[in-house]
């Protein structure tokens, strides 16, 4: 996708994001914004997150509005809000969980639900198979892209999402005779990254730094020393997620490519954003990133 504003997604409010992107058939996604909700500022308007201090009525509607949304686009469908932890816990999805499961991303092959990650300055990540058989949607902060040891959110859900579609390839080989190779998954494999603070708005220290470049020396191409502040740097969010998906083979990548018409942090009028907000309008509320079969 270029540098211009995101598309709008259809049957929804105007400002929200319609993923850019070679989606299978079958496959729908969305990426809400402020606006087309009922709370009142600082959570102005569609805030989705019922953590942050908002009045809990506000959000159910919020909620209830991007539910309609989704029943507009896929009759039958309903987002499924998960308690995220930044880690790399990841949990399968079926038309009987329920909301609030302690994870940081989720896979579905049932239609029906849809992955659904809230984010304030996080990366959400969301995934498509080729073939249209499984979904998913991650939640990248630092801490949980970084992982411990190379092994992060982005990880965990590339071995849970390649599990997933090897079995449905397994089923399909059945049928036709033929075996795809494990090796060929990642090529089959589409990813959407979607809005998030900016490389020239996220000032961190030099553990962030260490947590990437430990494992990954390159990934210091992600960061830019800050000369008038010691120890702190400028850090590519996207970037360095692409790094990481890059080395799992994944090689079809889209969405946010780090300028500014994507960052949380900048379009203050678009989208919620934790760091710029929270200290001072005392909260913040938060967008979705949904992706789901039909």
């Amino acid at each position: 996708m270029d540098a211009s504003a995101p598309a709008p997604a259809p049957l929804a409010p105007a400002d929200w994001i319609q993923p850019d992107w070679p989606a299978p058939p079958g496959v729908q996604a969305l990426c809400t914004t402020r606006a087309g909700g009922v709370s009142a500022a600082p959570y102005d308007s569609l805030n989705l997150g019922s953590h942050v201090g908002d009045d809990p009525g506000a959000v159910r509607a919020n909620r209830a509005r991007l539910q309609a949304t989704l029943q507009e686009l896929a009759p039958g469908t309903r987002p499924v809000f998960l308690d995220q932890v930044h880690g790399d816990g990841v949990v399968h999805l079926d038309t009987t969980t329920p909301d609030g499961m302690k994870a940081d991303a989720c896979t579905a092959a049932t239609p029906g639900v849809a992955c659904t990650i809230m984010v304030a300055d996080c990366l959400p990540v969301l995934w498509a198979h080729r073939s249209g058989a499984v979904v998913a949607a991650a939640h990248a902060g630092w801490r949980g892209l970084a992982g411990t040891g190379g092994q992060g959110v982005l990880e965990s859900v590339f071995q849970r999402f390649q599990a997933l579609a090897q079995d449905g390839s397994a089923q399909a080989a059945i049928k036709t005779g033929a075996y795809l190779p494990a090796a060929a998954e990642a090529a089959d494999v589409l990813v959407w990254l979607g809005p998030c603070i900016g490389p020239q708005a996220f000032e961190v220290g030099a553990e962030v730094r260490d947590a990437f470049c430990r494992d990954d020396p390159g990934a210091q191409a992600c960061f830019v020393a800050r000369p008038r502040v010691p120890g702190k740097y400028l850090c590519d969010l996207a970037g360095l997620a692409r790094r990481r998906l890059q080395a799992l083979g994944v090689t079809h990548i889209y969405g946010n490519d780090g300028t500014g018409a994507w960052c949380t942090v900048t379009n203050a009028s678009r989208f919620f954003s934790h760091r710029r907000d929270a200290a001072a309008l005392g909260g913040s509320g938060r967008l979705a990133a949904c992706i789901w079969r039909t």
